[in-house]
């Protein structure tokens, strides 16, 4: 009888997973200037990890559920905005539609809902911007998500602003005008 030899793996690239397991990393794009960073810093966790990115549009209450097909206008409108940062990664993505909840919810109610979403594509990652709507920020869904055992949440701050250059100035100019002491070093 030969024994078996069971031999360790040696390089270190993440096995790809098997069809149909596919487990996507969400990323919950809010409508704000924060979703550039949250799509690219969800496509660095995707890309790492050979899998696709969840997009998650987060719909205010006003509109219709018609817009729930991934080729619906508010929902293209939000993709369209981030896909040029995820685009080059060619992680592949998965669109999806939440709509935040009519009325005066609880502050949880929305972050349990969105997170039961991402638990339905089996994405064991959420990230998500520290500032957001109404129970869709960092903190209510690191909350929601103790609460009820679900992914594990990332919180990406937001970009730091810059002053806008001109093209042509060199960057130690100063621009003349009346911000010419308001100008940053």
């Amino acid at each position: 009888m030969t024994p078996l030899l069971c031999r360790p793996r040696r390089d270190r690239t993440p096995w790809l997973p098997r069809a149909g397991l596919v487990q996507p990393v969400a990323a919950v794009l809010t409508d704000r200037i924060d979703d550039l960073a949250v799509a690219e810093a969800a496509a660095r966790i995707a890309l790492a990890r050979r899998v696709p990115v969840l997009l998650i549009a987060v719909m205010p209450p006003g509109i219709h559920r018609q817009g729930d097909d991934p080729f619906s206008a508010p929902l293209r409108a939000v993709l369209a905005r981030v896909m040029p940062k995820i685009g080059p990664s060619a992680t592949g993505y998965i669109p999806e539609a939440f709509h935040l909840p009519a009325g005066r919810a609880s502050r949880l109610a929305a972050a349990k809902e969105l997170l039961a979403l991402a638990t339905r594509h089996r994405a064991p990652d959420v990230v998500t911007a520290r500032r957001g709507p109404h129970g869709l920020d960092a903190h209510a869904l690191i909350e929601a998500a103790a609460l009820r055992g679900g992914p594990f949440v990332h919180a990406v701050a937001p970009a730091a602003w810059g002053p806008l250059q001109s093209p042509s100035a060199p960057a130690g100019d100063v621009p003349s005008g009346p911000w010419k002491g308001n100008v940053p070093r």
